[in-house]
């Protein structure tokens, strides 16, 4: 039931108009395996870190079964750094500070141990990065998920629709679906987009749910209303560790499969922006997701008699 994450391990300085923080753990991957975590294991990352990046974070992530053999490690540059400032409606925000250092020479290599992996997800690179890592794969998993954003469809779109072509799951945000399919209706977008190699597609629309897409069929998740939201950074890559934690734990791609993985994505992302950073995904019980979870399902199921 193993499951390749690639992405960025990081660190973030974030301010939100409920506080700031410094300097704390971030990166796609480190979302993904925090959430992934809870459904199986091991959780097989791949990576680059600088010599700065902590080892207690590392022995954190080997806690909670996540492998690092696919980490490297340059001693003598920093980690990947990000800062930026969310605006009062926590949808929008402005990026400060990007830090590439050792990100600009990544160049993933998947190890032989993780070979034969069922499952793979790539976080937001540059596209001929996660081509890359799929060509690598000798046998190709049974499903294969790409995040992307608006950068690279400005600066790769040619390598952005080759690797495309090479992927069963898109996920990206409503902005990003219009402007990779040049469609202002979702539905249009999300027929172009699948036309360009993706069998389903994921719109995810911050605190008002996500939308799944495959072929004519649709399904909606809703977000959970929620009290306070302290930050949203990593709240995507959350979403996307459930769903593919889900879908490996289950082996079942099917679309009515990937409705529950969704929800339970949704879920996930719920607790993240609770606290700054991962802190609130080192905490969370079975019980306490199975509970959220459940609060989905009350959010949505009604009774209805037609009259």
């Amino acid at each position: 039931m193993s499951l390749i994450a690639v992405g960025t391990m990081a660190f973030d300085a974030i301010e939100t108009p409920f506080g700031k923080t410094d300097r704390i753990i971030g990166g796609s991957a480190t979302y993904v395996a925090y959430a992934a975590s809870n459904f199986v294991q091991p959780i097989q990352q791949v990576s680059i870190v600088g010599y700065d990046f902590p080892e207690e974070e590392m022995n954190d992530l080997k806690k909670r079964g996540v492998e690092l053999e696919g980490v490297e490690v340059v001693k003598d540059k920093k980690s990947f750094f990000w800062s930026g400032r969310y605006h009062l409606d926590m949808n929008s925000r402005d990026t400060l500070v990007t830090d590439l250092n050792v990100l600009a020479d990544f160049n993933p290599v998947i190890p032989e141990s993780y070979q034969g992996a069922e499952f793979l997800m790539l976080g937001n690179l540059a596209p001929a990065i996660q081509k890359s890592v799929i060509q690598q794969m000798k046998t190709r998993p049974k499903l294969v998920v790409m995040d992307t954003m608006n950068f690279w469809m400005e600066i790769a779109m040619p390598e952005l629709e080759e690797t495309l072509k090479l992927v069963d799951v898109l996920m990206v945000n409503d902005s990003e679906a219009r402007q990779l399919s040049g469609q202002f209706s979702l539905v249009k977008a999300a027929k172009q987009i699948m036309k360009m190699g993706p069998k389903y597609l994921i719109i995810k629309k911050g605190e008002h749910g996500a939308l799944l897409f495959h072929e004519n069929e649709v399904f909606f998740a809703p977000a959970l209303p929620l009290e306070d939201v302290f930050d949203p950074t990593g709240a995507g890559d959350t979403f996307a560790g459930g769903f593919m934690g889900h879908i490996a734990k289950t082996k079942d791609i099917s679309f009515e499969n990937m409705k529950t993985a969704i929800i339970i994505g949704s879920a996930l992302a719920s607790f993240c922006v609770e606290k700054f950073g991962p802190t609130r995904l080192k905490e969370i019980t079975k019980e306490q997701i199975d509970a959220r979870i459940q609060q989905f399902v009350d959010l949505v199921n009604f009774d209805i008699k037609l009259v």
